[in-house]
This record gives C-alpha cells, structure tokens and sequence, in this order.
C-alpha cells in the first residue's frame, strides 16, 4: 500500500506569451510546465521569507549597535529591581 499525498491547487490566468514563455523554459530544463512553476514559486517564497526575516541597518546604526555591545550602560534602578524579582521568583520555583 503507498500512502497518498496531498496536494492543493492554485489557478492562474497568464497571458498567451507568459504561458509561450514558461513553456519554452520548461522544455529547455527537461521538466513539465507545472513542475517548473512550482519550483520557481517555491524559490521565489523561500528567498521572499527570508529576505523578511534579515534585519538591514544603516552603517550608523550598525556602529552604534556594536557600540552598545562593547560599552553597554549601566542598568537603571528598575532594571536592577526587576533582576532582583526574577531571581527570587526563580529560587521560589
């Protein structure tokens, strides 16, 4: 017994030269139209995602973000309070 997959659809309407297009690029890598569409929207989503996920900073806030790292300030009263509960809740666990 093989198990079966499933699979979604998705329709498009493309105009006759897109679909000449696709087409002739699928032919010349030896694949179907479909399997071509798919791998090229999946590529195009993978790098879309990740290029959501990368934080771009300008070269300032590059330099001050490496400054804070390298000469952070010192903690404020409230920070300090706030360690000081943590740490308790953590012992009381």
């Amino acid at each position: 017994m093989s198990a079966s997959i499933s699979t979604a659809r998705l329709e498009a309407r493309i105009s006759p030269e897109l679909h000449a297009l696709l087409k002739r690029v699928a032919e010349l890598q030896g694949r179907t139209m479909t399997d071509f569409v798919v791998a090229a929207v999946q590529e195009a989503a993978q790098r879309a995602l990740e290029q959501s996920e990368v934080i771009r900073l300008s070269l300032t806030d590059q330099e001050c973000f490496a400054q804070a790292l390298m000469s952070p300030p010192q903690p404020s009263q409230a920070l300090k309070r706030a360690f000081s509960r943590r740490s308790k809740l953590l012992r009381a666990e």
